[in-house]
């Protein structure tokens, strides 16, 4: 029995080589041990400074090496779904950055073609969902600390004027609400644990990247609501405050909680305002170990692909929405 999961990345995204290679290199089950990069002067030079053992040249030779168990998959929006694919036909386990693909219809092809696969766990690298501040927040609404959850209100940007980024290129799934909106739905979703019947949004546009810059939403849910603007051009900022009958939730950094300092949430009961904070903890790491033990466990992943297939339609009909200048 295996007692730790052998890491490979799948490119030197920046992502990986800033945040989370690190952070998976304090995982208590696992270890990177393989990085690629199509320039492998590149990947040996990435793999030097962050200490991993391993560099190949290009992603087939990391995806044939036999002592790999699992693959991190940082790759722009529009090579997820093919490169996931990829590694489980090598049979290799993937945690696949977010958004998992480019519309629900490509996210749902890569449910299916998973179930042809059972013995490979896949899941989508939401990572706010492991830092405790969220787990806190979840049970604090299921317990009623709150009262009767209501309404949500979240926002999250950053300023992104750079054309080479990914992030400003249109065809490959740049724009705001791909990038930080997929969180804003995705935590909607997630205290509320239910789908929107429907949602209202309105997107302002990049005349040269043709990427939305700003987005703001409303989603309608069976008990509530939950409200957000997200934005690759503002000044970057972000915040929570989930709202019920008797109390409600601040969350200071939700998203983009940092792995070296204490993160804080306020919980307000009536009068009564409670600061809680939480010890330093890198969610990039729970994450990892999180799959890790779903794999060594052989138990179901913590967020599965039907999660990812319904956010992306969730996505979408945000577009459509904004498109018809209607509710979808």
């Amino acid at each position: 029995m295996m007692s730790k999961i052998r890491w490979g990345i799948l490119s030197t995204a920046n992502i990986g080589t800033e945040k989370v290679i690190p952070a998976m290199q304090q995982c208590q089950l696992g270890e990177v041990t393989a990085i690629c990069s199509r320039n492998l002067a590149t990947a040996k030079d990435v793999a030097s400074s962050l200490g991993i053992p391993k560099a190949y040249g290009s992603y087939e030779e990391l995806l044939a090496d036999p002592d790999i168990d699992a693959i991190y998959n940082p790759l722009p929006n529009h090579l997820h779904v093919p490169w996931t694919k990829k590694a489980a036909e090598a049979g290799k386990h993937v945690l696949c950055e977010k958004p998992i693909a480019l519309s629900s219809e490509e996210a749902q092809g890569l449910l299916d073609f998973s179930k042809t696969h059972p013995n490979v766990k896949i899941m989508e690298a939401f990572m706010y969902r492991f830092h405790p501040q969220w787990q806190k927040t979840k049970s604090l609404v299921e317990d009623g600390s709150i009262g009767e959850l209501k309404t949500i209100h979240s926002f999250f940007s950053y300023m992104n004027r750079d054309a080479n980024n990914i992030r400003n290129m249109a065809d490959i799934g740049g724009g705001g609400l791909m990038d930080v909106g997929c969180y804003n739905i995705s935590l909607s979703r997630y205290i509320f644990d239910d789908e929107p019947q429907r949602v209202v949004s309105s997107m302002e546009f990049d005349p040269d990247f043709k990427t939305d810059r700003v987005a703001s939403g409303l989603l309608e849910f069976s008990k509530g609501t939950a409200s957000f603007t997200c934005s690759t051009q503002l000044t970057g900022y972000q915040r929570v405050n989930i709202y019920g009958t008797t109390g409600r939730i601040e969350i200071e950094i939700p998203f983009n909680a940092p792995p070296d300092k204490i993160c804080k949430m306020w919980l307000q009961q009536g009068s009564q305002l409670e600061e809680i904070t939480f010890d330093i903890v890198d969610q990039y790491t729970l994450q990892a170990d999180a799959l890790a033990r779903s794999i060594l466990d052989d138990t179901p992943v913590p967020t599965p692909l039907e999660d990812a297939v319904a956010n992306m339609k969730v996505i979408e009909r945000m577009v459509e929405s904004s498109e018809k200048g209607s509710w979808t």
